[in-house]
């Protein structure tokens, strides 16, 4: 019998069939699992002659393909793993020295300096030979004692100007602004642990607004000294009728109260994406994220969403809105991770092949079903929790000015540059991956999640142990 034009020939598994405007079936043509194989349109070629069948998908093809993806995805774990391994912190040890500079009168610059106390202690000691400042002070940190923190820093005033006096430094006009450390100091809890605050006046020769303005130097605990890694510089100043936010570091210890909007905006740019580089833990989260996404709209919804809730609570913690500790937040950071890894593996083991599927009825191109919007829900809170961790890591505890903000949202702006750059990499050869090789894309994910669900598991008890 020849077919009519608007017949479907489909298949079912090994059967079949076709599917004809009226008439008895053995099966639905749209039900699940029923494939469209052509059109039969009289006076055309064969729509099967045109296209092949899946099962005739060169084996190369899908092999390349499951190389592919397995690559990228697995590269991505270890390079994560390798930059920035670390036993309970994903973050390191590293340091935050805060430094407020302004113009206290004409030709003099003041700096007032957060430095951390048991860091200053064994730095000042080793490098000054103080003994006997790293033992009394080491002693009264040992005991919580703030007032004698306070009393035997002021007691050694001159070995801690001779460190902290060599390694932060204002110029002005190329000439050297001459230092003294001030009285009184001050001992105070910052970051959840002990900092000292020395104000240091830096009296500048006669012409102090040259056309470079003044240039800060800070290279305070260096790696050379071997006791913490990177610590950073955070420079909020206002001299020279500027205004502004600075980070300083070993790459740039070094920055003019007059640089370019240009320059500010690459600063806090670089200091995001690199904070998301070296942060093992955000990046297996994405991966994480994205191995379980089912379409590019699900990828699409899960990073908007933990986008939007890490901002809110990132700027909030910055600004001091909100100071949850560290001791909360990073062990939840670590939960997450394992959670969202855990989500996609508990899917594999309950639907096997059907994993992922994402089945939808009349809700266009962007709809999710029921699953996809409460993993939106979970990731949104997540992205909550990662916020708090970016904001920890950035160091900045400031009051509200409208430069701080912007300087935030910058920062903000280099994570996300390098979180939508993971996904670019990472999504198109999974889906590649599912679409030439369904049941190896499954293999693939399968491991590199619980792979993931292993190391968040792992941090989760470390972290907890280390608080």
């Amino acid at each position: 019998m020849e077919p009519r034009s608007d017949d479907l020939i489909v298949r079912h598994g090994h059967l079949s069939e076709r599917c004809p405007a009226a008439g008895h079936l053995l099966f639905p043509c749209r039900s699940p699992g029923v494939e469209i194989v052509w059109p039969v349109i009289p006076g055309t070629p064969s729509t099967a002659s045109r296209r092949r069948s899946p099962r005739t998908t060169p084996i190369l093809a899908r092999v390349a393909a499951t190389v592919l993806a397995a690559l990228v995805l697995l590269g991505t774990v270890l390079v994560a793993l390798v930059g920035g391994a670390a036993p309970a912190s994903a973050h390191g040890f590293s340091s935050v020295v805060y430094a407020k500079v302004t113009s206290k009168e004409s030709g003099v610059v003041q700096a007032r300096l957060g430095l951390e106390y048991d860091l200053m202690l064994v730095s000042v000691g080793t490098s000054e030979h103080a003994d006997t400042f790293y033992r009394q002070g080491q002693a009264a940190w040992d005991d919580g004692d703030f007032p004698a923190m306070t009393r035997i820093a002021e007691q050694h005033r001159d070995t801690m100007a001779d460190y902290v006096l060599d390694r932060f430094s204002v110029r002005s006009g190329g000439r050297e602004c001459r230092g003294t450390l001030q009285e009184p100091m001050h001992v105070d809890m910052q970051d959840e642990v002990p900092y000292v605050e020395v104000v240091a006046d830096f009296r500048c020769p006669t012409s102090s607004h040259t056309a470079a303005g003044h240039v800060v130097t800070s290279k305070l605990f260096p790696d050379s000294e071997t006791f913490v890694k990177d610590t950073k510089t955070i420079v909020t100043y206002a001299v020279d009728s500027q205004e502004g936010s600075a980070t300083l570091d070993a790459d740039r210890p070094s920055f003019s109260t007059e640089q370019s909007a240009g320059a500010r905006f690459w600063e806090f740019f670089t200091l995001g994406a690199e904070h998301l580089l070296t942060g093992i833990d955000h990046i297996l989260f994405l991966v994480a994220l994205i191995a379980g996404s089912r379409r590019l709209r699900e990828v699409v919804f899960t990073a908007s969403a933990f986008t939007i809730a890490h901002s809110i609570t990132f700027i909030l913690a910055a600004l001091g809105v909100v100071s949850p500790p560290s001791i909360v937040v990073e062990p939840l950071i670590a939960l997450s991770i394992a959670a969202v890894a855990g989500w996609y593996l508990w899917r594999l083991f309950r639907r096997r092949s059907h994993a992922d599927e994402l089945i939808v009825e009349d809700g266009g191109r962007f709809a999710l079903d029921r699953a996809g919007w409460t993993r939106l829900a979970v990731v949104f809170a997540f992205g909550l929790i990662h916020g708090l961790g970016f904001a920890g890591a950035l160091g900045i505890h400031e009051a509200f000015s409208w430069q701080l903000l912007v300087s935030l949202l910058i920062f903000n702006v280099g994570i996300e540059a390098v979180q939508l750059a993971i996904i670019v990499i990472v999504f198109p050869p999974l889906s590649l991956l599912r679409r030439k090789a369904h049941r190896a894309s499954l293999w693939v994910t399968g491991i590199v999640t619980a792979g993931v669900f292993v190391m968040g598991m792992i941090w989760f008890v470390e972290r907890l142990a280390a608080g």
